[in-house]
């Protein structure tokens, strides 16, 4: 069990982009009227948005931090980290992040760093950006500003003719600005992992421990309307549920009675967007208010990464007129885990959300 608390940081905004093609499920053609019913029930997810072949995660990403900037009025030459969380890079190599820090204009001497992570990415970023923003010199760190962009374009690497993926999975990519405070209070992290769960969620060819062959390209029937090559994900729904189920609520739990933290003064809990039916259970299991618990499952789908930031962005902009003390908690693909505790102010900006 990794605890870790970092003083001193605060998040000052987020922000959210997604593709503007609108991708409606009541059309997924291997579903009928009953099977359409039934898939919305269970999930929640009507509809989701889907990137183009030009547009990558870092597209969506840099599009998020641009309106961020903007909104925020930060200069580009003060950011002196740039985090980017994703498991769809635009490329084998070179890593993604310096790219991103050319294309946004930021300074040559800017901090980038590629992080591989999906579901609980989110939360692994924030912790990566703010441990390494709190070790910045003194006298830097009150005026230097730090950017964690977290997104995914999953439904590139979905097959069309499985049920099981291509109806859950949306693209978004988001930003998320961090800097110095001396007012607000602590950011509180549980991070966890198990390596022996990794072939519950993946994509088993394209890496160098199976390379890409012309077998990869085989379609093969992995069950009724789940029909796949190696290059596309594939999903084990009920391990994934039962993992999800377990390890979230004892994840919020545990953070919350390592840092003494009351249930009952937190304001939201903000979950990876999985799909309705689990995350209730979690809720359930938590014993939290609906109120509490935000979903943006109904019109973005599962989005990796990023659907911590984008349910805030989306579900939430309007409700910071006050402090608002957060619990986050992101799980998956890994298999990892992880929840954060965090304070935001009153000042918090959240952009409307930009579409490409």
């Amino acid at each position: 069990m990794a605890f870790l608390q970092v003083n001193n940081v605060k998040i000052s905004g987020l922000s959210a982009c997604v593709p503007k093609t609108i991708d409606e499920n009541a059309n997924f053609p291997m579903f009928d009227d009953d099977g359409y019913k039934n898939f919305v029930a269970a999930t929640g997810i009507e509809r989701k948005r889907i990137s183009s072949k030009e547009v990558t995660t870092s597209d969506l990403c840099i599009s998020a931090a641009e309106k961020l900037i903007v909104d925020l009025g930060w200069a580009k030459e003060e950011i002196a980290l740039c985090v980017f969380v994703t498991q769809t890079p635009d490329y084998v190599l070179p890593a993604t992040s310096p790219l991103i820090q050319h294309k946004l204009g930021l300074s040559k001497e800017c901090y980038t760093l590629d992080v591989s992570l999906g579901c609980s990415g989110w939360v692994y970023g924030l912790s990566v950006v703010a441990s390494l923003f709190s070790q910045l010199p003194e006298n830097e760190r009150k005026t230097a500003k730090a950017l964690l962009l977290a997104g995914d374009t999953i439904s590139k690497i979905c097959a069309k003719t499985d049920k099981s993926t291509y109806p859950l999975f949306g693209d978004a990519g988001t930003a998320t600005a961090i800097e110095f405070s001396e007012n607000s209070g602590p950011m509180l992290f549980n991070m966890n992992s198990d390596g022996s769960g990794y072939q519950t969620i993946i994509v088993n060819d394209g890496g160098f421990r199976n390379e890409v062959s012309k077998k990869s390209f085989d379609k093969i029937t992995r069950g009724e309307g789940i029909v796949s090559n190696n290059l596309q994900l594939i999903l084990e729904g009920m391990d994934v549920f039962a993992f999800g189920i377990k390890r979230a609520p004892e994840s919020v739990n545990r953070l919350l009675e390592k840092f003494n933290l009351g249930k009952e003064t937190v304001d939201y809990f903000v979950f990876h967007q999985a799909n309705l039916f689990m995350n209730e259970q979690i809720r359930k299991k938590l014993k939290l208010e609906k109120e509490k618990t935000p979903y943006s499952l109904k019109n973005f789908g599962n989005t990796s990464s990023a659907t911590i930031p984008l349910t805030i962005v989306t579900e939430l902009q309007n409700d910071f007129s006050g402090k608002r003390k957060i619990v986050a908690c992101g799980f998956g693909v890994g298999l990892s885990w992880g929840s954060v505790y965090f304070e935001a102010d009153k000042n918090l900006t959240v952009s409307d959300l930009v579409e490409i």
